[in-house]
């Protein structure tokens, strides 16, 4: 395995190394190799915690050389790891009452990542960082799943009018909740991913379910072709700032020899997402080895541009300022988030949702009464200008240049 050339630090090479549940006797030499070389532990701690793929590092450094592991650093792995999978292992059976409860009042559930993920694909719920719970529910259901969430302890994140709940579920994607004792949070979903040109609704998706045991129990499950659109959807949202996200493709790929990827990329390019899903399986391929089929290659080879992108997101995977991991900010619209729609209807359906949806920062910083709530769609679209026309022209300057 060659690094990435964007590399500047051997702490990252060791770092992409142990970002999979299997590796090579050459991942091995080149891990020893790293490790005796000299490693700064405190970067590769932090820098492992920023990217959600603590557990794994351990899962590796556990079994290799631990004669050059400083004690004190194996020490706080393996305690990060044992919290993360008791953790886990809590939210799991949470998430099995969860679905319990919704199956007996008739609300059709489907978990998605966290726990199902972490069980299907790593094959070891303690492997996988999840810090929630996310259940896809169909939209004429999600205020009846609110109030089953509130008989079971929950409240929503955030405190809503009447208005601003009716516009939460007319354009927004997802209602978050919180149980009363601030330990879980659940993530009620009608809709994968909004602004994006995956609008993978439950009715596109619950026709392909399967079932897959989960402690003891068994819960609805996406297809492996659903599940990849899904993650890359979710990366792209976010940028794939996290190598975490990354990882996910990665052993999706590797576990499933079976996937149908003729069907993978006829629902891609129909619902106008190939350049994301094609983007988030170039990053898997180039910095942790994911074998891609030659048609998928071949996609990637015509459209230059998931290379320009993907080129640009691993230059800033790991860099750091003050510190600490320097994440694109959490950015609801990105220049970047352009680029990666691949047709010019899609890249103006995208521009018009972010400039004209609503969301809950808009509502915290100008609390109106429900009656001038009409206001906020003039109020949106003034906003979004004022914040992200700078950063909009500084990103295409730099793209010039």
């Amino acid at each position: 395995m060659s690094p990435p050339t964007s590399l500047s630090r051997p702490e990252d090479e060791l770092l992409l190394c142990c970002a999979r549940t299997s590796r090579t006797s050459e991942i091995t030499t080149r891990v020893e190799a790293l490790i005796r070389a000299g490693v700064d532990w405190k970067y590769l701690i932090r820098t492992s915690n920023a990217h959600g793929v603590a557990p794994l590092l351990y899962w590796h450094l556990s079994s290799v050389c631990k004669e050059d592991i400083p004690a004190d650093v194996l020490d706080y792995l393996r305690e990060h790891f044992l919290a993360n999978s008791l953790h886990n292992l809590s939210l799991t059976r949470e998430l099995l009452r969860l679905l319990n409860a919704f199956e007996a009042h008739g609300i059709l559930a489907v978990p998605y990542r966290g726990p199902v993920l972490a069980a299907t694909v790593y094959g070891n719920l303690a492997l996988r960082r999840f810090l929630d719970l996310d259940i896809m529910v169909h939209r004429q259901d999600a205020m009846k799943a609110k109030e089953l969430l509130t008989s079971l302890g929950y409240r929503p994140k955030h405190r809503l009018t009447r208005a601003q709940e009716a516009a939460l579920l007319r354009s927004r994607f997802e209602y978050i909740f919180v149980r009363d004792d601030g330990k879980i949070t659940v993530e009620l979903h009608w809709e994968i991913i909004e602004h994006f040109a995956l609008p993978l609704e439950p009715e596109l998706l619950l026709g392909r379910l399967s079932r897959i045991p989960l402690g003891n129990d068994t819960v609805p499950n996406l297809s492996p072709e659903d599940t990849l659109l899904t993650l890359c959807a979710h990366g792209s949202k976010h940028l794939w700032e996290r190598l975490g996200w990354i990882c996910d493709v990665a052993e999706l790929v590797r576990v499933r020899q079976d996937m149908r990827w003729e069907q993978v990329m006829a629902k891609a390019s129909a619902l106008g997402g190939e350049r994301m899903v094609l983007l988030g399986l170039l990053l898997a391929s180039n910095l942790l080895g994911a074998a891609l089929p030659n048609q998928v290659l071949q996609s990637i080879h015509i459209d230059p541009m998931v290379g320009v992108l993907a080129r640009r997101l691993q230059e800033r995977l790991f860099k750091m300022a003050n510190g600490k991991a320097e994440f694109f900010e959490s950015a609801y619209f990105h220049p970047l988030h352009i680029k990666m729609q691949q047709r010019l209807p899609d890249k103006i359906r995208f521009c018009v949702r972010v400039a004209t949806t609503q969301v809950v920062e808009d509502w915290k910083m100008l609390p109106l009464p429900d009656f001038l709530f009409a206001f906020y769609y003039v109020l949106r679209p003034i906003r979004i200008i004022c914040r992200y026309t700078p950063k909009i022209a500084k990103g295409l300057s730099r793209s010039r240049g």
